[in-house]
Parts: C-alpha cells; structure tokens; sequence
C-alpha cells in the first residue's frame, strides 16, 4: 500500500452510497492500462467498516486498506447547508486525508462516489502539480464564485480580501489530485478546520465542506482539462433535474448533485445520461432487472 510507483486513489465508503463506489471502482479498473498498479483507501465511520467486506467480495484482487474515520470532532464543526446529504461527517474526510492515510503515502486522488471514470486514472494521477502546488482539480472561472458565499462575508472588510490578489475560480472538490507531502508540511487541514471554526461564529457560506476548500486553495492549484469532471450530471441541489454533458471530451461523468443514478434507475425515473452508468451498476436490484 506504500508503493510510490502505484496510482493512490482515495474514496469515502457508507452504505447510503455503496452502489455508487462500486460502479467508480469497476470503471477504475475496466479503464486502467494496468489495474494491478492501483491502490484504494477507503474511509468509512467505524460503524460501516463492514462494508469493506462487500467490496473485497466483489474485486478479490482489489489491493484496499479500510481506515476508521472518528466522525465525532468533525461534527461539531459541521454547518446546515442547503442540502442534508452534504451534512454527513464523512462528507469531511477529504479534509483529513493527510492525517487518515499512511505517511508513505505521498500523493492521491480523490473521487467522489457518485462518478464513473471512461478513462485511464493514471493519466489524471500523472497531472504535474509544478512547484509548492497542493492539489489539482478542474477549474471553472465562468462561474460566479461571489455566489458560494454570503452577504456577511462579502460585506466584511477583512474577510473579503481572503482572494486579493488571487484569479480565484470555483473547482469541485469531488476530483481531486493531491500531494499529501506539501500538504503536511504546510499544515492545510488546520487551515481549513479555522475557516469552518469562523463559519460556525457567524455564517460565511452556504454550500458544505466545498467553501473552506475555495477559502484555502481556490487561485492557487494547478489546473486539470476539464474532461477530468463531467460534474453536475445529478442536477441543482433541490431539485435534481436532468442535465446534459458540457461541451467536449469525456474523462470522468460526474452525478454532482441532487440526483444520484442508481436512485433515479430503481425509481424507473432515469435521465438519459443515467444510461452511461448503468453498465457499472454491479449492485442493482432484482427489480431494476426485470424491469
């Protein structure tokens, strides 16, 4: 699990989305040139340590490492958001990598659970970070970053400097590619463990663990093509409608968003890109089956 030369992939593990991290896995490895050189770490609540089982059952030759994430000093750090399923403490654990995964690890990629890769992973995990970088992610500077965050810390005269100086864009945190080496040494988790401190005081953001990510890095990490992140297939987070994929080649799809796959399929209320899931879905009921 230490090897240097191996592709580190990173991945939270609760029942809720079990489905959804066994269809990325089963594209992971369909897609790598060489499969046997990746190695996964999975995160789960001590409660749900368990479910490592199911995912050794169903890629025997998968080479994992389960670590126990303690959900309890995160969770008094967590803010409402808009959406209760960004509410779960594991939804955090990204935060903690560093800290969670060996120090022999050096360098990760991190993936949510609700993607499918159509691509080599190791040609994301080879994405060059240049010098003192932290992390990689697709960047998106059309979208209107003054949004992820509220009047109160816009009308802050202190706070509202946080990005001076910084071609500050939004990046989805769900896809990441991190050196764990720099980020130890410059003590990031306690960087972004403050902001969430700050927020729980007077409420400078509205969406998740995604804002404290933009507050830290966002203007400075090294930039990923855009094929890396399909996102936003779920939908907004209200209503999760269907959405069609941006423009260009396809990496990664990405069910950012309100609605997932594999609950859209059961409900027999798929949107036309759930179709390029389904051929991953290696836990689908007998009733999505027959029917």
């Amino acid at each position: 699990m230490c090897s240097q030369q191996a592709v580190h992939v990173a991945m939270t593990l609760d029942f809720p989305y079990l489905r959804g991290t066994m269809a990325a896995i089963f594209s992971i490895l369909q897609h790598s040139s060489c499969p046997e050189n990746i190695r996964f770490h999975f995160i789960s609540s001590p409660s749900s340590t368990h479910l490592h089982e199911t995912i050794t059952s169903s890629f025997p030759y998968l080479r994992s490492q389960i670590y126990s994430f303690d959900t309890n000093p995160v969770s008094g750090l967590i803010s409402t958001s808009i959406r209760s399923a960004l509410d779960s403490p594991l939804n955090y654990a990204r935060n903690y990598l560093a800290n969670i995964l060996p120090p022999c690890v050096q360098k990760v990629v991190y993936l949510d659970s609700d993607l499918v890769l159509v691509d080599d992973i190791a040609s994301l995990a080879a994405t060059p970070l240049g010098t003192g970088t932290v992390l990689a992610a697709p960047e998106y500077c059309n979208a209107n970053f003054t949004t992820y965050f509220t009047p109160t810390f816009w009308s802050n005269p202190m706070l509202s400097l946080t990005f001076s100086g910084r071609n500050a864009c939004y990046f989805n945190t769900g896809v990441m590619v991190i050196d764990l080496e720099r980020w130890r040494e410059g003590d990031y988790t306690t960087k972004i463990v403050e902001w969430m401190e700050l927020q729980k005081r007077m409420r400078i953001y509205e969406l998740g663990s995604l804002p404290p990510f933009l507050l830290v890095f966002a203007g400075n990490i090294a930039a990923v093509d855009h094929k890396w992140n399909q996102h936003g297939l779920g939908g907004d987070n209200f209503r999760g409608r269907c959405r069609d994929l941006h423009p260009g080649p396809v990496s990664l799809l990405h069910w950012s968003g309100k609605g997932k796959p594999w609950v859209r399929l059961d409900a027999n209320k798929p949107c036309p890109l759930d179709a390029l899931w389904a051929p991953y879905d290696l836990l689908r009921t007998p009733f999505a089956l027959e029917s």
